[in-house]
């Protein structure tokens, strides 16, 4: 048998190992240059990691317990909230007594209400209590659920049926917070990634939703469709640029029918053109507007002759002309439904008391029983309105049909402080001679545009033209007497 010397087989492993290496330096020559420059970078760099610290030790000094005591006794932690002066209005409450109608008592005097955003002045009406009351001894107070359990009774399900019929859209779902509506309907449908064109002067319920979506926001200038407009192409120009990110990107526009802030009316059939030319969807916040424009109060859809099918979702809550709790969406079925999964305030908060949707349903009737309700509210807002012009100091800021309308002052003293002050001054003399007003209202620190001081000045259809009158004679000569 033969077998191989070792020699010889140690020379063929030698020369095999040789060739590897000769083939190994030759890829080595043929690599990039810049891939070779990479290997050495790293290569030194795994060096200096294994032979260099990775920290630096440092001298240790301990301290006495004496200065270990200073050092407490020194140390003061941050307040947890910020100081707020005891004289701040959110902690001096004007406290009413008995309903806030058309005479209010506040504070123990008797007041002519122009304060509270009962529009219809359907607060007090008997129709609307005795409903509410029947409700009472039906269900009790409350509910103790949200919708998904337990908490849809059935008068909930007929309200919801009304207010979609009054509205002409294909559905309704309603909330038991009317702040929480918009705030809850916009996230639902805006995520992130998303982008919404919103208003400056949007209300701050608006202001919450958008935060909660975390879309990217859009600011465009107050009912300016210029600036809409110019805000529109810029993301158009960027979609080109990007057409895969583009084809799953929401755009959607979001208005007030009439603006909190401002009492402005919202400029709907250009937005609606828009919307069509631009691809977006519009979110219409009607909480001023409904119950209030229109022909039978329907809101700015039926004030412009819009068709309520070009807007995408309206929302208004149930806390003005209603004179409920609670507020409404409404629009097509499929819409809608993806609240009842995805709207926060709906599927976790209890659902409205039943008595107060029952006298939701009453005040409906009572508004399709008599629609020349809103035309005499039209009536008296222009009314106060134009007996307001020329007040010395104050401009009237706010459409002459709108029933909440602001009284800014026409020059700022250069201290937002200084002018709030004056402006409570002014409140609280009307109130002095039994004309209720109120400042309104802002988290300074929280809104995103924040609006100049003002004061609301809220019309409803229970005020006479005496009163409405003796108001606006009342606001010119305590104006004059303390801003001259």
């Amino acid at each position: 048998m033969y077998l191989p010397c070792p020699v010889v087989q140690n020379i063929k492993v030698s020369c095999t190992s040789w060739k590897c290496a000769l083939e190994d330096v030759a890829w080595i020559i043929s690599a990039p240059a810049y891939h070779l420059i990479l290997e050495g970078i790293l290569i030194l760099w795994i060096i200096r990691l294994l032979f260099s610290k990775t920290y630096k030790l440092q001298e240790r000094s301990d301290l006495t317990v004496k200065e270990k005591e200073e050092l407490i006794e020194e140390w003061q932690p941050e307040p947890l909230v910020p100081p707020v002066s005891g004289d701040h209005p959110a902690l001096n409450y004007n406290v009413v007594s008995g309903p806030p109608s058309h005479n209010i008592v506040v504070n123990g005097k008797k007041c002519v209400n122009f304060a509270s955003f009962n529009f219809l002045g359907l607060l007090d009406d008997p129709r609307v209590k005795a409903a509410a009351l029947v409700s009472l001894r039906k269900y009790g107070v409350g509910t103790c659920g949200p919708r998904g359990f337990y908490g849809t009774f059935d008068v909930h399900l007929d309200l919801e049926d009304r207010l979609a019929k009054f509205m002409q859209t294909e559905e309704a779902i309603i909330y038991s917070y009317g702040f929480a509506t918009i705030a809850s309907a916009i996230p639902a449908y805006s995520k992130r990634g998303d982008i919404v064109f919103v208003d400056r002067a949007a209300c701050f319920a608006i202001q919450k939703g958008l935060q909660a979506s975390r879309s990217d926001i859009q600011l465009f200038k107050h009912n300016d469709m210029a600036d809409l407009e110019r805000l529109l192409k810029e993301q158009e120009i960027e979609d080109q640029k990007n057409p895969r990110k583009a084809r799953v990107t929401r755009r959607f526009i979001v208005v007030e029918g009439l603006y909190m802030n401002t009492g402005t009316i919202c400029p709907l059939p250009e937005l609606v053109k828009l919307k069509y030319k631009y691809k977006a969807r519009i979110f219409l916040e009607e909480s001023l507007s409904f119950g209030v424009l229109g022909e039978h109060g329907r809101g700015v859809t039926e004030h412009f002759g819009i068709s309520i099918d070009d807007i995408d979702l309206i929302s208004a809550n149930m806390e003005n002309s209603l004179a409920s709790i609670g507020g409404f969406c409404c629009g097509r079925s499929f819409v809608i439904d993806h609240q009842r999964l995805s709207g926060q305030g709906y599927c976790f908060s209890a659902s409205l008391p039943p008595l107060l949707a029952a006298a939701a349903i009453e005040a409906l009737n009572i508004m399709e029983e008599n629609p020349g309700i809103f035309s005499v509210l039209r009536e008296k807002c222009k009314r106060i309105h134009k007996a307001l012009q020329g007040i010395s100091g104050l401009k009237v800021v706010g459409e002459s049909f709108s029933p909440a309308f602001h009284l800014q002052l026409q020059e700022s003293t250069g201290s937002r402080e200084d002018d709030v002050k004056l402006l409570q001054e002014i409140v609280n003399h009307c109130m002095d001679r039994s004309i209720a007003l109120t400042q309104a209202r802002y988290l300074e620190k929280e809104e995103k545009c924040l609006p100049p001081p003002s004061i609301r000045v809220v019309v409803t259809v229970e005020q006479t033209d005496e009163e409405l009158e003796r108001a606006a004679r009342t606001i010119k000569e305590v104006a004059q007497a303390v801003l001259l």
